[in-house]
């Protein structure tokens, strides 16, 4: 959990989706979960059509993703931190290569360095984005798009705890049509 902490920069890593056919309801289980989970007011959202379904629309994309800067932060820690353990495992490889007693490292053992330390940096790099870009969450978010633009509701939670997370799972799969989350 700690590296995760140390990666990621909002507080909420977890985002919990209950989708369903009307408002009313939605709204219930809304306070529901609010109540049997003990989660604040901005955890808990409710998504419908009239937030609109673009990308671009600037309630949808509050509601889904209200960390702005969280995410920020999660881009820069994930960059830094998956590039530097890149950096480092180009060093490794090389004096693996170096103790090894290969070849073409030490006819040029500079550049070798530098090749390695490179590519490794890169590879980290990638990773760092690949983090930012939170795939999983795409698919919640993916997910509800969808929902309301045939006219449904969603209720949006993003726990803080493990306990908040089981709570809300629990009380969606139990009143939702179709719950969805990110890892």
């Amino acid at each position: 959990m700690k590296i995760k902490r140390l990666i990621f920069g909002e507080r909420s890593l977890t985002k919990v989706a209950g989708l369903f056919s009307s408002k009313s309801v939605a709204e219930s289980v809304a306070r529901q979960v609010r109540e049997s989970a003990g989660l604040d007011e901005p955890q808990v959202y409710l998504v419908g059509p009239p937030d609109g379904a673009a990308f671009t629309s600037p309630a949808f994309s509050r509601k889904l993703e209200p960390e702005s800067t969280g995410i920020w932060r999660t881009m820069i820690r994930a960059h830094v931190v998956a590039g530097g353990a890149g950096v480092i495992a180009g060093v490794l490889v090389y004096l693996g290569f170096v103790l090894a007693g290969s070849a073409a490292v030490k006819s040029t053992p500079g550049m070798s360095l530098v090749a390695m330390v490179f590519f490794g940096g890169l590879i980290g790099l990638l990773l760092g984005g690949l983090l930012t870009a939170r795939p999983d969450h795409a698919r919640v978010i993916t997910t509800v798009r969808r929902a309301i633009r045939q006219g449904r509701w969603a209720v949006v939670i993003h726990p803080l705890t493990q306990q908040q997370l089981d709570v809300s799972m629990r009380e969606l799969r139990d009143r939702s049509d179709r719950v969805v989350r990110s890892l």
